[in-house]
């Protein structure tokens, strides 16, 4: 397992953007990011390997969300634009030892968590 911390949640008005960062301590298979409204269950979002590669991103994302990584600061980030009310949860950073897809399950460490918060 890996020491994950996050940043850059906030509360934002829809249209947008924020990005939120997650430094990990130390580089795994893949990365993701989920994230979880209240009363609803943890989603997928985004997840990339640090070989390279992404797994595709959830559709109610796609095309406004963008994850990329920074091998040198072993930071993986999520550019979110044209940010929706609908958008607002808990973002969670995850990592897997190998390969791993869109399941929580998959994933052996996790952040603490950061809000994500758009009004409409």
């Amino acid at each position: 397992q890996v020491q994950l911390v996050e940043s850059g949640g906030g509360l934002v008005q829809a249209g947008d953007s924020l990005r939120l960062s997650c430094t990990t301590s130390g580089r795994t298979g893949t990365m993701g990011w989920f994230r979880q409204a209240p009363g609803k269950e943890r989603e997928f979002v985004a997840a990339l390997r640090w070989s390279g590669g992404t797994i595709p991103y959830a559709d109610s994302v796609k095309g406004r969300f963008a994850i990329s990584r920074d091998n040198a600061k072993n930071t993986v980030y999520l550019q979110m634009n044209d940010l929706k009310p609908e958008d607002t949860a808990v973002y969670y950073c995850a990592a897997a030892p190998g390969w791993a897809g869109p399941m929580p399950s998959g994933y052996d460490s996790w952040g603490q968590g950061t809000q994500v918060t758009v009004s409409s």
